[in-house]
């Protein structure tokens, strides 16, 4: 019988933790748009698993040239060397979230179950060792990395203990 509660505990854990994480995003977004008056861009959806940085969502051009519609990713050069139509595309960061949220969640949520807590210190250093290069170039990437880590943190901690005290005892 404990199999069945540890197995629904990793699952809430793991799986249930996305929409907490992706309700707690939109509660920053929406306390960031108030700020910035309300920028309408679908890169700012919370629940994507997609960071824009705008200092850097010039750096990807496509061209159209004026012979026919080809796009390519070639750059400023290609731009200044006679193209029609320029449009800007934004540069993705922090990919892959999701998955290593869930991964995440269900290594804190087995940790505390196995009664290993010291465990959780060693998911959240290889994270953040990961992800440093990224986060040290990128405000954005930082804040949403806090945000996301410690939402899925606190649902995955929250979910194993209510499940040890209630189920296992």
């Amino acid at each position: 019988m404990d199999a069945l509660w540890i197995t629904l505990t990793l699952l809430t854990a793991g799986f249930a933790g996305w929409p907490v994480t992706a309700l707690v995003f939109r509660l920053a977004r929406t306390i960031d748009d108030r700020a910035d008056a309300g920028a309408t861009d679908p890169a700012n959806d919370p629940a994507a698993d997609v960071t824009v940085d705008p200092s850097t969502a010039g750096a990807s051009v496509a061209a159209t040239s004026g012979t026919g519609t080809g796009t390519s990713d070639a750059g400023p050069a290609a731009v200044a060397a006679g193209s029609a139509t320029v449009s800007v595309s934004s540069v993705r960061i922090l990919r892959g979230g999701a998955i290593i949220g869930v991964l995440e969640r269900l290594a804190v949520c087995l940790a505390i179950l196995a009664g290993e807590p010291v465990a959780i210190a060693y998911v959240v250093a290889i994270k953040g060792l990961g992800r440093f290069a990224e986060l040290k170039e990128t405000p954005v990437a930082a804040e949403r990395f806090i945000i996301g880590t410690l939402t899925s943190l606190l649902w995955a901690a929250g979910v194993a203990a209510l499940a040890k005290v209630l189920f296992l005892g």
